[in-house]
This record gives structure tokens, sequence and C-alpha cells, in this order.
């Protein structure tokens, strides 16, 4: 086992998942503990949660977080302590096929904003949006809220671009969310700083289900256009997003993300070795 997987289950056995997780399956990939479940299993999961009353967060790991593990501490720390490691982007559930461990359902952050918002109009939950450039997460709020009358939004927040370096800023940012009683929190700062926001900063907010989303708002705002449903589904929504901003992307996507290839060889030769010999003695 990899230094990096070694540290990623050290904090794990340190900071055990909330309650509320502790029946969720998990399958384990690349060193990363997956939290196996459907949509239905993540609403069940947030049922709970918003009963317990205790803050929890999650995130959800892509191609791009999984090479990333590999050598940011900080960020293996945050993940350690996520309740949940939701998998998204396609080339994740393809691997796990490939590799025997298949995982139930993509759950990437963008599109878990429309589905869990609908979810929580639904259920009558609280939902708060914070991140994403000035305005953004108020324009999300409203187009969610013209598709879903009956949602309740406990408040907007964009704080100013570099707030977590400030005391006074980041605890403003944290108050908002405290002080609006959200039942879900959707955080919108990119990765990895939403990770290690939420390593710093999830308890503070005493919301019961804080999520990492990415760029989850700007989409919904309609400031960021998805690629098509059918690019989604093959897999090629970086290829999407790349041509879109590759200024940008390209050296996530075409130089640091390349590394996913060598770790995928390496699962399946990890793999192959485990084998148990078959056939007799010749």
């Amino acid at each position: 086992m990899m230094a990096a997987e070694r540290a990623i289950d050290r904090d794990a056995s340190e900071h055990p998942d909330a309650e509320g997780a502790s029946w969720v399956e998990e399958t384990t990939l690349f060193g990363v503990r997956f939290s196996n479940l459907t949509f239905d299993g993540l609403c069940r999961w947030l049922d709970a949660q918003i009963a317990l009353k205790t803050p929890a967060y999650v995130v959800t790991p892509n191609v791009d977080h999984v090479c990333r593990l590999r050598h940011d501490t900080e960020f293996q720390q945050a993940y350690a302590q996520a309740a949940l490691r939701l998998p998204d982007g396609v080339p994740l559930i393809w691997s796990a096929r490939l590799l025997g461990q298949p995982l139930r359902e993509k759950l990437s952050g963008s599109d878990l904003v429309p589905r869990l918002t609908a979810y929580a109009a639904e259920k009558g939950y609280r939902v708060f949006f914070l991140g994403a450039a000035e305005g953004v997460a108020e324009e999300a709020a409203a187009k969610l809220r013209e598709t879903h009358p009956d949602l309740q939004v406990a408040g907007c927040f964009s704080p100013p671009y570099g707030f977590e370096q400030s005391e006074t800023h980041n605890l403003e940012a944290v108050r908002r969310v405290c002080e609006s009683k959200a039942d879900i929190c959707f955080v919108a700062f990119g990765s990895p700083k939403q990770e290690i926001w939420l390593l710093q900063n999830a308890a503070l907010t005493e919301v019961p289900a804080v999520l990492a989303i990415g760029a989850g708002l700007d989409f919904v705002a309609g400031r960021v256009r998805r690629a098509p449903p059918w690019i989604q589904r093959l897999g090629c929504e970086w290829v999407w997003r790349l041509a879109h901003e590759p200024r940008r992307l390209w050296r996530r996507y075409l130089v640091y993300d390349s590394y996913f290839f060598i770790l995928l060889l390496k699962e399946f030769a990890r793999r192959m070795r485990k084998r148990p010999e078959t056939g007799g003695n010749s």
C-alpha cells in the first residue's frame, strides 16, 4: 500500500464517519473509500442525518481528486473526515466495473444540486447556497425556486475571493450559514479549496448535510454551459469543459489527470497478483 493510501486509512480510523453514515456500503478503489449508494440511498442518508442534527459533509471524488489524493496531505485529511465520498464521473464508474467492483450510480455535485433541491422542496428542508461568483448563488436559487416553488431557501452568500485567508471574512461566511438554520448547504468554491474549507469549517456551520458541488451553482444559474447529456454518458464531459475553458483547464486534464491511467494499470496489476492460483500441480 502506498504512503498516500496509508495516510487516508489512518485518518479515517482516527476520525470515523458520522453516525448517520454507519450503514453505508463502501468500495475501495485507488485508495479511496467510495460510498456505494444510489440516489435513493443518498436521500435515506440525508433524512437520517437531518434527524440527527449533527454536522457532516459530503465530497464527490472524480478523476482529478483521485490523482490529487496521491500527494496532497491536507486533501487526504479532508477526504478522511467526510461522511460520504460519492463517485463523480463516468470514467470512475467504468473503471470500477472493469475492476469487478461496480459502483451503483454516478452522483456528481453538479447533478445533485437540482436533484437534492427537488427532494428538499418535497420534504420541507431548508437549503443554503454558499460560494461561486457574486450574484451566482442568488441566480441559481431563483431558478430552482421557479422549478420548485416550495423550496425553502435559507440563504445565499458569495464570499469575496480569498476570503478563507482572512479570519474576519471566513467567520462571516460561517456565521451566515450557521444563523440560517439550514438543513442542507451546497458549497461551491471549487476543488481543492471547498474540501479543505469543509475540513476546517463544516462542523462550525452546524448544518447536518454540507455538500461540495464544484461548479454546480454556475451550471444551474446558466453562467457555465454544461455538456449535453449524450456527451456526459460517453464519459467525455471533461473534453467539453476543456474545449470551453482551455487556458484554465488544460494543465489539469492533460497533465495532472493523465496519471489516472497509471493508477488504473496499477490497480489491475494489484488485483491480478491477489487472484488465487487455479489448477493442479504439474
